[in-house]
């Protein structure tokens, strides 16, 4: 992920993630940067601590990356665990961030599946047009606060 998100991104991101939730039948949606940082949610969220799932999201995602290069495997892009009354799908998205549905009987693993490919995709096309503009837009030059007059004062001393 880029370390600047722009608004009008922002809220596509947080459409895809709404979208994603309702299309697939789950409790919660997030998305999250791999630094742990909740990107956007949606869904039954609150009820959630929001901050620790994404922080421990992250630190699973890490750890399953550490497995997968002691096995000579490239990655390992995604992740289900199945519990008593909640599922958790979890994968990468176009190696930037990591989306994670929460679901429960009233959906599947496939359908979850299905939806999180075609909302991947579309977070990938998001992400693409953020570091497009990232790149166009460059930081101001520090010499360009400092005038004429800064550089005569600075050698009149």
């Amino acid at each position: 992920m880029p370390d600047v998100m722009y608004p009008e991104e922002q809220q596509q991101i947080q459409t895809v993630c709404a979208r994603l939730a309702k299309d697939s039948n789950a409790k919660a949606v997030l998305l999250i940067a791999k630094d742990g940082q909740t990107i956007a949610d949606a869904g039954e969220t609150g009820h959630l601590d929001v901050t620790s799932l994404a922080s421990l999201t992250a630190g699973n995602v890490a750890a399953t990356g550490g497995i997968s290069k002691l096995l000579a495997e490239k990655e390992f892009t995604s992740q289900y665990h199945e519990g008593e009354k909640t599922h958790v799908h979890i994968s990468l998205v176009h190696q930037r961030a990591i989306l994670v549905v929460l679901f429960d009987e009233r959906s599947s693993l496939g359908l979850v599946r299905l939806r999180v490919k075609k909302a991947a995709d579309e977070l990938g096309r998001i992400f693409d047009i953020v570091n497009k503009k990232a790149q166009t837009q460059q930081a101001p030059s520090i010499f360009s606060e400092i005038t004429d007059d800064d550089i005569d004062n600075l050698f009149n001393d």
